[in-house]
């Protein structure tokens, strides 16, 4: 099970401020933020289809920050993914109300600009207010009331200022993005502000969610992260975590033996693993590293987090020169990671270890393949490339990368020649 981040509610709003930063530029918030900012194209179409296309997106920008905001008042510490939507009651009136506030706006800037800016202020002080109510009570009657925007407001005190300041600083965004669409390119223009009022729309409720979260017992909320971290375990690794390190410092055998009776269960978290394997140095433990090495790389690349990975092979080649993750299927996942990241030493060393330790697996030809091609770039090792790129054309005279690597044998003799 993937581990669940969690933030405790008696965390400092200031601290909250200040982490919720980056909220937005983080996992599902990030593909949000982006995604949406590209469509935003979609409103340079003619007449009625970009009217509609504006209309669906900011309902998408709402829906996902609404989202958000329920996701960070049950005390969950990452933005939700793209796609989820575990409120659709509230994330319904949410997006309606904001839609309507846009929708206002935007008329009084065509018939009555002198009203736009009272509207504005007064979306910024009361729609807060309906959203955080929409979060913690799921009434739309409830939330249009103003009796009960003076309810919300009186308990958030002072603190409810910072969501009627994300507000006022996003409606005067979105003013100065209309202005400046007169003079930057559009097709620059669009993406570079709705990027920007996504990006502060979902910090706005992002920090509504906090504010709640810091007040759950008073809205009668038992927030969903901390039941869910109880039913997961977290909460019983944290406590083995302590008592490890405690136990550590008189009989770090002890120590281990408790690590690894728990990870012979379900999958462990990171913060058991770090300790293992920092228990296993001080033992001198080499082999059990390289072992460890084996099982937690096939955990990462499980969970998709194959750079990590990347890093843990590294130090467990330092351990033993002739290291490879124990799966064919691995090692080609770390090869292109380490081809991305421009790891070219050890993709080809990764290479090599494939081609010698599965020649006749699926992938071999793909992966032989960028071993030439890595190879050939240095000439102290042309010779061994095209030796290699020889192996290949005669091993899979049927493989559909066949005509690429003959291709590739036939530049390298032109080249030869020409030399």
């Amino acid at each position: 099970m993937t581990r669940i981040e969690t933030v405790s509610p008696d965390t400092p709003l200031g601290e909250r401020i200040v982490t919720g930063l980056s909220y937005p530029l983080r996992g599902g918030g990030l593909a949000t933020c982006t995604v949406l900012a590209l469509c935003h194209w979609l409103v340079i179409l003619p007449a009625f289809i970009g009217i509609f296309a504006s209309f669906a997106l900011w309902a998408a920008t709402w829906r996902y920050a609404a989202t958000c905001l329920w996701h960070t008042a049950n005390g969950y510490a990452d933005p939700p993914d793209i796609g989820v939507d575990e409120n659709p009651a509230a994330g319904n009136g949410l997006t309606a109300v904001h839609l309507l506030a846009v929708a206002l706006c935007v008329i009084s800037t065509v018939f009555y600009p002198p009203i736009l800016w009272p509207l504005i202020l007064l979306f910024a002080i009361t729609l807060p207010a309906i959203d955080m109510s929409l979060a913690f009570d799921g009434s739309m009657e409830l939330a249009l009331s103003p009796l009960n925007w003076w309810e919300v407001m009186r308990r958030f005190g002072a603190a409810y200022l910072i969501p009627v300041a994300l507000n006022i600083a996003t409606g005067a965004l979105i003013i100065v993005a209309s202005i400046a669409t007169a003079f930057l390119p559009k097709l620059l223009a669009l993406p570079l502000f709705a990027f920007a009022y996504t990006y502060l729309i979902i910090l706005n409720l992002h920090l509504m969610g906090a504010m709640i979260h810091q007040r759950h017992e008073q809205f009668g909320l038992e927030p969903e992260a901390e039941e869910l971290v109880r039913e997961s375990g977290q909460d019983a690794d944290t406590e083995l975590l302590a008592h490890v390190h405690a136990v550590a410092q008189t009989d770090r055998p002890a120590a281990i033996g408790l690590l690894v009776k728990r990870m012979q269960g379900r999958s462990a978290p990171d913060p058991l693993h770090l300790a293992y394997r920092e228990l296993l140095r001080r033992e001198g433990l080499r082999e059990g590293l390289v072992e460890h090495g084996h099982l937690w790389i096939a955990a990462m690349i499980a969970n998709g987090e194959s750079r990590r990975a990347l890093g843990l092979v590294q130090e467990c080649m330092e351990l033993e020169p002739s290291f490879l993750p124990d799966a064919p299927d691995n090692v080609a996942v770390l090869v292109d990671q380490a081809a991305r990241a421009g790891m070219t030493r050890l993709a080809l060393k990764l290479c090599r270890g494939y081609l010698t330790q599965w020649p006749s697996a699926t992938d071999a030809p793909r992966i032989g393949l960028l071993a030439a091609r890595w190879l050939s770039e240095s000439p102290s090792q042309r010779a061994e490339a095209a030796v290699l790129l020889g192996k290949l054309i005669t091993a899979w005279p049927e493989h559909p990368l066949q005509p690429e690597m003959a291709a590739l044998a036939r530049q390298w003799q032109k080249e030869a020649g020409a030399a």
